[in-house]
């Protein structure tokens, strides 16, 4: 709390502040917090770091003052409104985005990286400025509608882009009325918009193919593989030699078994229990031995590493490596001995690891279970490897129990669902719930991720021959960093308004007061806005050779070990590991740290491939009940109109307020509601409403909602 008050001070080093106007700017709301700030205050203000300026109000002594003010040029990314105005994410995480207003976007494009020239900061208001330069484009290739003209052609963007203009000679084969890709070849500053060429040709707008095709190739993100890659797939023989067998520790004959989706084709995870004779409980968790398949530097390992991750649209899996691996050779299927890399853990009947194990396996899975399936396992207490089953969840629910006591944070995702005929159109949707079969799994992988990342992150305690500390070893960590003070204090007084209070005081209490939060929302109108923002208050998870631990978890160490047939990251775990088992010498931190943010970047990319698939296949589903009345909650609003959301599908649209004739609304941005200036008539986030559908717009994903009396 102490290098919060002064990173507070420091921020507003001329201004004077009191208890209360300090306890509401960083969010301290209890007692005990409010009583430790005003203690630290007193404190510092005996050292002669704070000065009382009036009574009870106190600034920054002015000795103390660092000249930290933001450069007239900074350096920053650009998130771009569909208005034509756009905010900058400055590089340097401590300052807030700058505005630039419409005419002063120079060109960009959103997520360019651009140097932005400062205006003069009026007081309370917030930081704007004009881009002076486009350091480096997001991307040059774009997916839009082709439009052809007499004399030129136009590419209407997706998502709210820029048109390209396309000359006559650049159209090459495309039709009116196709959905191509375009690339932006040359943007004169005295054009609005950008010329460019035909790049391909996708098809017809609608067909799902050439929608789904369009996210990917929009992104960035490979449509098939190479031909080289899949023969030296082909290549790998599926029976395993009997020498590799004989080299690992043989697990055939402890009872084995997978639990994933009803509709998982690859298995990179198997669990293993039995009872040892001094009574503790043995769990294994084995993990398919990707390593051992794919050699570094092989054609199949550069291709997974430039992937970097699977990729889950709605209708299909973009997967990380061919299809002979990743659903054949490596897969854990059931009734098949497969290699695996294991992490075996020794517990006691609290569920404290007593002995842990890492290294090579071989396994016989017995049964390849369904979370459905393994759920009325539990809840029955009979049934298939119920003796297996039963006490490994009667484990995990003590793991999961413990983990939020020591401060993790229950970080709540809604999985949306679609039911698809046979052409991939969406007859249905809904909303997955996570159960305790899911919970069994998520502690035993969590545990293994844990163990792993402090098996080689605690080296650095060991003493070498010499009786120097050592230097831990390089290492993949999964890490996620404190939650921005301010951002926070911001989140804490959003949720205040709308009647949910939060402590701060300690890391403790705020992992608490998340977990309550969660909990008290769950089902309310307010549900979903609340969550989107909490995940934004927080840092971002990334790869990093730097451990700095992960927040969100509250783990010290924490890696990505379990699923090396989708994420690259893990594959570098099991290598590193191995390497450090046999005691080799410390991999380059600076040749890891690279691919790391690699991986990092592909990860987005695949996650904003699936959020687009998502939202496109709810725009499709909603275009077949236009004119239908539905049910929904006020999930947000704007100066533009009201978001619902409809209830059961989780499909939103928009109500504008240029469709409510009764009065003229205004935003009430404070209080999150929308007020007629007439009537008083408000419309509040998390009100129950009822809506028509009046309009899908499937190239742009949107749907336009009326409102309907209740």
């Amino acid at each position: 709390m102490k290098s919060q008050l002064l990173r507070f001070f420091a921020k507003h080093p001329f201004d004077a502040f009191n208890q209360k106007q300090l306890s509401a700017r960083l969010g301290i709301s209890d007692k005990a917090g409010r009583e430790q700030m005003a203690a630290l205050i007193l404190e510092l203000a005996k050292q002669n770091v704070l000065l009382e300026q009036k009574r009870g109000k106190y600034k920054l002594n002015p000795k103390y003052i660092v000249e930290d003010k933001p450069k007239s040029v900074i350096l920053g990314t650009v998130d771009m409104k569909s208005t034509g105005k756009a905010y900058i994410l400055p590089q340097n995480e401590n300052m807030e985005d700058i505005f630039v207003g419409a005419n002063n976007t120079n060109h960009a494009l959103n997520g360019d990286l651009v140097k932005v020239s400062l205006f003069p900061q009026r007081k309370g208001k917030r930081l704007e400025g004009k881009i002076i330069e486009i350091v480096k484009r997001h991307k040059e290739n774009f997916v839009g509608v082709l439009q052809i003209f007499p004399k030129y052609a136009m590419v209407a963007v997706d998502n709210n882009g820029t048109d390209i203009f396309i000359p006559k000679e650049d159209i090459g084969n495309a039709k009116n009325g196709q959905k191509v890709l375009a690339k932006i070849t040359d943007w004169p500053k005295q054009m609005q918009n950008p010329t460019g060429e035909i790049v391909m040709v996708l098809g017809n707008p609608g067909e799902n193919n050439v929608e789904m095709q369009s996210i990917l190739v929009e992104l960035d993100l490979p449509l098939f593989f190479p031909k080289n890659v899949e023969a030296e797939a082909e290549k790998i023989p599926l029976e395993i030699p009997q020498a590799e067998i004989a080299k690992r520790r043989d697990f055939r004959n402890v009872p084995t078994m997978t639990i994933d989706p009803a509709d998982a084709k690859d298995f990179d995870d198997a669990l293993s229990f039995r009872t040892l004779e001094n009574g503790n409980l043995e769990v294994g968790v084995h993990i398919a031995d990707v390593s051992y398949y794919v050699q570094p530097n092989s054609i199949i390992d550069k291709e997974a590493y430039n992937r970097a991750t699977s990729i889950y649209l709605v209708d299909r899996t973009i997967p990380m490596l061919p299809e002979k691996l990743c659903n054949g050779v490596c897969s854990l299927r059931p009734n098949e001995d497969k290699l695996t890399f294991s992490a075996v853990f020794e517990l006691n009947e609290k569920a404290q690891v007593v002995n842990s194990w890492f290294g090579r396996t071989v396994i016989r899975s017995i049964r390849r279970f369904n979370y459905d399936e393994a759920q009325t396992v539990i809840e029955t207490g009979k049934g298939d490897c119920a003796e297996q089953l039963l006490p490994m969840h009667k484990l995990a629910t003590i793991l999961r129990k413990k983990r939020f006591e020591h401060g993790a944070i229950n970080f709540q995702s809604t999985e949306v669902r679609f039911k698809l005929d046979e052409q991939a159109r969406p007859i249905g949707v809904y909303v997955v719930e996570s159960k305790e079969a899911n919970w069994l799994i998520e502690e035993f992988m969590l545990l293994a991720n844990k163990q792993v990342a402090e098996f080689v992150g605690r080296n650095k305690n060991q003493l070498s021959q010499s009786g120097k500390p050592t230097k831990a070893k390089t290492f993949v960590y999964r890490v996620h960093a404190e939650p921005n003070t301010e951002k926070l204090a911001t989140f804490v007084q959003f949720v205040g308004k709308l009647g949910y209070k939060m402590k701060t005081g300690n890391r403790s209490e705020l992992a608490s007061s998340f977990n309550s939060l969660f909990k008290n929302i769950a089902g309310k109108g307010e549900e979903t806005m609340i969550e989107t923002i909490a995940v934004r208050t927080m840092s971002k998870a990334y790869y990093s050779t730097e451990n700095i631990g992960h927040y969100g978890l509250a783990f010290p160490f924490y890696s990505h070990f379990t699923s090396p047939i989708r994420r690259y990251p893990d594959v570098m775990t099991h290598r590193l590991l191995e390497r450090y088992l046999e005691n080799q010498s410390s991999a380059n931190a600076k040749e890891y740290e690279e691919y790391c943010e690699h991986c990092s970047k592909m990860e987005k990319k695949a996650a904003d491939a699936e959020r687009l698939s998502i939202k496109y296949k709810q725009a499709e589903f909603m275009k077949d009940h236009i004119g239908e009345v539905f049910n929904g909650v006020i999930s947000g609003v704007s100066k533009y109109g009201i978001f619902v959301e409809i209830e059961g599908n989780k499909c939103e649209g928009m109500v504008s307020l240029q469709t409510l004739h009764d009065d003229i609304y205004y935003l009430d941005e404070e209080n999150y509601q929308v007020i007629g200036r007439r009537y008083g008539i408000q419309y509040k986030l998390g009100d129950k409403v009822k809506i028509k559908v009046q309009n899908v717009d499937l190239a742009k994903k949107r749907m336009d909602f009326l409102l309907m009396e209740n």
